[in-house]
């Protein structure tokens, strides 16, 4: 029989000595012995008639690991179930450092318990949901954009010197002091001058060009470039201009519409539409979703462990560092977060009381993610990966529970707040898109980027998003997190591989997403994101 003795009972922390008998081993490895037996082959003897002690002797080394391990395992198991307790992470485990086999085995188990949640209260739920209706001025506009980026381009009479909105057709190959560097060269390439499609300095010393001039293009690629050998190097392009073409007038009829595979114009104007009506429902419901996450940290105080607050906390400064490292000062961007770490703290604790009260909830309610919903969840992130990865991933998922978790984690989350929505009561108010996004993003505490409850794609824009702040970095207390990440077991696909060309990584401009007949014919000319 285990013999356990607490070390430990301060807050949620715990420590116990569990001491396994040696009988306890042995007859595990006894057990082993007889299951293995009939499969082992040896020199002289019968199959299955190899006696147990020369079994031993060939695999006592291993049975007794395998033994010690399940005893183990199954002791710190006991422990749990015997005391009620909850780990909030995977406790520690550790044998004494002086064991020995044929002795009694003393492990040391370390954990912190999830606390006592008192009973959630929501009675008395009251929120605001701010309603936008949809922007018909910017609709048009989005028409028009669609237009400028599909434009009809017809070659230009014979001598045209290029300008600044004509499309210029060329050949190169670029160099680094002198060399050739890999997938530097290209052909045919078509660039509207004045687009930003390439990086600073090129399209502007394309102006002028006629077809069939030759130039030597001087540039400095990005210090922020893809291509870590390219990053600030001075780079020279040799250009031959094959062609330059010069951009007709876009109509917006039925006929532009029918461009795009549509019917007509009205169609697409309805698709546009119901596009924007999706995101500012989005809006309106993660602003919702803020306020109740409020109301519910107003209404719950309770400790929680110290170990899921480390993991959030790390998950938060990993993220801030990471978007630090893409400003035009790394170094002053992060003196900044390191300032604000304590309330980047204060941010990971609030976080993992909300997931731990929300969690409470859904149990307390029977809300539950289905097994046809945890399976559409796994394929949809499968299909992140590479095809060959695929099954090494889904099988991941189904053998590890942590990662299961992880991955059904956001959809139980939206689950239960749409379950707290239903017990509220809920008063609408008409507002703009700007008072809404204006009142998301003043929030104290917003972080930017995965898991902040805030989708940043919007969509075709109306307006030009305004540029990111230098000043102090935000946080997010949008989203509540009571789990540490988990990682899969494969790297996912690259998005694409990092050009060398002269071409900003960027992402092109998209069309309505209606079907595939409804992309543009003609991509336009990509952007870096700001």
């Amino acid at each position: 029989m285990i013999k356990t003795v607490e070390t430990e009972n301060e807050g949620l922390k715990r420590a116990f000595m569990l001491t396994i008998p040696a009988e306890d081993i042995d007859a595990r490895v006894e057990q082993e012995v007889k299951r293995i037996a009939p499969q082992i082959r040896m020199p002289g003897f019968r199959p299955g008639k190899v006696p147990p002690n020369l079994i031993r002797k060939m695999h006592g080394e291993s049975l007794q690991q395998d033994a010690l391990n399940s005893a183990v395992q199954a002791g710190v198991q006991q422990l749990l179930q015997d005391k009620k307790l909850r780990p909030a992470m995977q406790p520690e485990v550790a044998l004494e450092d002086d064991y020995k086999p044929g002795s009694d085995v003393q492990v040391k188990v370390r954990l912190e318990a999830l606390p006592e949640i008192p009973a959630p209260s929501f009675d008395g739920l009251k929120l605001e949901r701010l309603t936008v209706d949809a922007d018909e001025s910017a609709i048009e506009e989005q028409i028009q954009r669609l237009a400028s980026a599909n434009k009809n381009w017809t070659d230009a009479k014979k001598g045209h010197a290029a300008a600044t909105g004509d499309l210029v057709v060329m050949d190169f190959a670029g160099s680094v002091g002198g060399k050739p560097f890999d997938g530097g060269t290209g052909q045919d390439m078509q660039v509207e001058i004045g687009s930003g499609q390439l990086i600073p300095g090129f399209e502007e010393q394309l102006v002028g060009a006629k077809v069939g001039d030759k130039r030597d293009v001087k540039v400095n690629f990005p210090a922020d470039y893809p291509a870590e050998n390219l990053k600030g190097k001075a780079a020279t392009f040799d250009v031959t201009v094959k062609s330059v073409k010069i951009a007709g007038e876009s109509k917006l009829d039925d006929e532009f519409a029918k461009s795009l595979g549509l019917q007509d114009l009205e169609q697409l104007r309805g698709i546009l539409r119901d596009q924007q009506q999706q995101d500012l429902n989005g809006l309106t419901r993660t602003h919702m979703k803020r306020r109740l996450l409020d109301e519910l940290a107003s209404r719950h105080s309770f400790e929680v462990p110290g170990s899921m607050v480390d993991a959030e906390y790390e998950n938060i400064m990993q993220q801030l560092r990471h978007e630090a490292s893409h400003e035009s000062d790394p170094e002053a961007a992060l003196k900044e977060i390191d300032q604000d770490a304590a309330e980047y703290r204060r941010i990971a604790e609030r976080r993992v009381r909300l997931g731990l009260l929300l969690s409470e909830i859904g149990a307390a309610n029977s809300v539950e993610v289905t097994e046809q919903e945890m399976n559409r969840l796994i394929m949809q992130a499968a299909s992140q990966y590479q095809p060959k990865d695929r099954d090494t991933f889904i099988r991941y998922i189904q053998q590890e529970p942590m990662a299961a978790a992880q991955l059904r984690a956001p959809l139980y989350e939206d689950k239960v707040v749409d379950f707290l929505f239903s017990k509220a009561d809920i008063t609408d108010r008409k507002a703009t898109r700007a008072e809404l996004e204006a009142d998301l993003e003043a929030e104290e505490g917003h972080v930017h980027g995965p898991g902040c409850g805030h989708d940043h794609d919007h969509g075709p824009k109306v307006k030009k998003a305004a540029a990111k702040p230098k000043g102090k970095a935000k946080t997010d207390e949008g989203k509540p997190v009571a789990e540490a990440p988990a990682k899969g077991p494969v790297e996912k696909a690259s998005a694409k591989p990092k050009s060398a060309k002269p071409v900003k990584d960027a992402a092109g401009a998209k069309a309505p997403e209606a079907k595939a007949e409804a992309k543009p014919k003609a991509k336009a000319p990509a952007k870096k994101k700001a």
